[in-house]
């Protein structure tokens, strides 16, 4: 196979396949090789598995010479997170506090990839712990951004991001427990979903189970909605998980927006962002208006800026994983992670509980909110880009590791639908990302618009080839 396959959709590959145009080996022997040749500059992957992959290949491919019926990803290559369970594989959660853990079964997204027909090809590099928005970690080092090799692709899923964006895989699977999949797919031009919080069940149990999902990151919304649609349902092992029905994902990135009642905020109410990344957001947020959608424009979304209740959560839940960690074998984290876990654990259980309460309140305020708004727009992060091995962006440095990206972890903290899609690009030629959050239980609402965004766009903006990797 050439590079022409590289970028092809997720769709076009999968009709290929059924139609035996295009083998599942040949497709599979291609990711594994991008993979392998882009590791020694991307440092996308921290696992590769390609006897797997290639044993898993040569099955899809005499089930398609059968005729049988084929799955919904059927002999598509695929990478997951090192967030998530792969039976038999590594699974460190990006730590080396966790080097040499193996995972005893899949998790349930992993579960269904296989049984729809995907060809699993590794795992990918994690920040430790999902717990910075960026693309480093000890354990595995610097993942690197395929349109220029000096940014970061965003993390937490930062090996994810960088598969699909270098061509390596037409989608991954990451996780999102404050921005983690919206983040990388701003940074690298890609569409990140999270569905409702439990739409795609959790397990083993997150050391953020009130805040984690897991996701899609791909080159355009139709594959986003596939595997996303392909991983949903309810499982008994996450009690989070929605029972209700899956909804019609791939026929909402079909639907029009006319009518939809859209807010646009620049800033939520606290937001910094650079005026060139707001300007590109809203230009693409009014552009819907030329496609029917009812278009408000917002100031304040939030009355205050909910970080302190989304880092109270979120680093308590992984400082209480790895307390013993911290007191006996500090030396083994990141040390800006290591300094946030410290005061997590300090809280007092008045003051997290205050903390709790407060977020309730805040899932109130979006409930009323949403009564007057089908989805709401903003930039999904205040700037376009990142150089690799920084933790916080030049002039945001008042904020914390997560509080710089002002715009993703409150609809952690509600649990709501989110995605983020490429609005255009900056001057310096590097992706702005426009975030779409729906009501509760609206995924159909998000991917509806994050679609409309994109037929906005011109052909193969948010592709870039080879850039030396």
């Amino acid at each position: 196979m050439t590079a022409e396959f590289d970028f092809m959709t997720a769709l076009e590959l999968r009709r290929l396949v059924a139609t035996r145009a295009v083998s599942p080996v040949e497709l599979t022997a291609r990711a594994l090789s991008l993979a392998e040749s882009s590791q020694a500059t991307l440092n996308a992957f921290c696992h590769l598995m390609p006897d797997e992959a290639r044993a898993a290949a040569r099955r899809s491919e005499e089930a398609v010479m059968r005729g049988g019926v084929l799955g919904l990803l059927h002999g598509l290559p695929v990478s997951v997170k090192d967030l998530i369970a792969v039976a038999g594989a590594p699974y460190a959660s990006g730590s080396r506090a966790m080097a040499g853990n193996i995972a005893a079964a899949d998790a349930p997204s992993v579960e269904r990839l296989r049984a729809a027909g995907a060809i699993i090809i590794g795992k990918t590099t994690t920040s430790e712990f999902g717990a910075k928005p960026v693309g480093d970690s000890p354990l595995t080092g610097i993942t690197r951004h395929p349109w220029n090799l000096e940014k970061t692709p965003g993390g937490s899923s930062a090996g994810a991001a960088a598969s699909v964006a270098a061509g390596i895989t037409p989608f991954a699977v990451g996780t999102d427990g404050g921005g983690s999949l919206r983040i990388p797919a701003s940074l690298t031009g890609l569409v990140g979903l999270k569905a409702q919080f439990g739409r795609v069940p959790v397990w083993p149990t997150s050391a953020t189970p009130t805040l984690a999902h897991v996701g899609s990151l791909a080159r355009n919304v139709v594959d986003a909605a596939l595997l996303t649609t392909a991983m949903s349902g309810h499982d008994p092992r996450d009690p989070f998980a929605v029972a209700g029905p899956v909804p019609d994902l791939l026929g909402a990135a079909q639907a029009s927006v006319a009518g939809l009642r859209v807010a646009w905020s620049a800033t939520l109410g606290y937001a910094r962002p650079d005026p060139e990344v707001a300007a590109i957001a809203r230009t693409a947020a009014l552009a819907l208006a030329d496609q029917g959608a009812v278009v408000e424009e917002i100031d304040t979304v939030f009355e205050t800026d909910p970080a302190d209740l989304w880092t109270a959560e979120f680093y308590a839940g992984i400082g209480t994983r790895l307390r013993g960690i911290l007191e006996t074998r500090r030396d083994l984290l990141d040390p800006a992670v290591a300094d946030v876990l410290d005061a997590a654990l300090a809280q007092e259980m008045r003051g997290y509980y205050e903390t709790v309460f407060a977020r309730y309140a805040l899932r109130d305020r979006m409930v009323r909110f949403f009564a007057d708004h089908d989805v709401l727009l903003s930039p999904t992060l205040p700037i376009s880009s990142l150089e690799a091995g920084r933790n916080i962006p030049e002039g945001l440095g008042d904020r914390s590791l997560v509080s710089w990206a002002f715009y993703t972890y409150p609809f952690n903290l509600t649990g709501q639908p989110a995605a983020s899609v490429c609005a255009g690009l900056a001057a310096d030629g590097m992706p702005v990302g426009l975030q779409i959050v729906g009501r509760t239980l609206g995924e159909a609402d998000v991917v509806r618009t994050a679609a409309a965004i994109e037929r906005t766009q011109p052909p193969g903006y948010n592709i870039r080839p080879n850039q030396g990797w």
